[in-house]
């Protein structure tokens, strides 16, 4: 049994991984110092082989403060155009790891840090993942259609594609 459970975390994993290099951009939230939700559209580095998601961050940003005081994280990914969403919780940490930013460098980051590597600023900040929940509508839109004209015919509830929460 410990060998399916593990093989079916893999495949979660590989879903994720798929759905959110697609998407790369997410929401991150924390909790702030005053008590209140606080969120930040950040660029997604990597999701890495056991799911933890990594970013670039400055270490005096304000999401690092926070984090430092709780660091239960919240993700969200969107792809409007394509109809599918991810939520992710997880724990964050705030990883000075120089070869593992040189791994995940890449010309965007450049942009806010133009130092590059060197930057005495530059952190990567780790979620590993706890849970996820995804929904997937990509499908064609001719099959979204056809999925809504099957419900209106037979009355049953609208599906619009794949849901699934997952724990990691």
């Amino acid at each position: 049994m410990e060998y399916e459970d593990e093989l079916k975390r893999l495949e979660n994993i590989e879903k994720l991984r798929g759905m959110i290099d697609k998407i790369k951009t997410c929401m991150l939230t924390t909790y702030d110092t005053h008590q209140e939700f606080h969120s930040r559209p950040m660029g997604t580095a990597q999701v890495d082989v056991e799911g933890n998601i990594w970013f670039f961050t400055n270490e005096f940003s304000p999401k690092v403060a926070e984090i430092s005081l709780e660091n239960k994280v919240s993700l969200t990914y969107a792809d409007t155009s394509n109809h599918v969403y991810i939520a992710v919780n997880g724990t964050a940490y705030v990883v000075d790891d120089r070869e593992k930013m040189k791994e995940l460098w890449n010309p965007y980051v450049e942009i806010f840090f133009p130092d590059g590597i060197d930057d005495p600023a530059l952190s990567l900040l780790r979620i590993d993942t706890e849970s996820a929940e995804y929904w997937d509508g990509s499908a064609s839109k001719i099959a979204l259609i056809f999925k809504m004209i099957k419900a209106a015919v037979t009355g049953k509830k609208y599906e619009a594609g794949d849901h699934e929460k997952v724990d990691l």
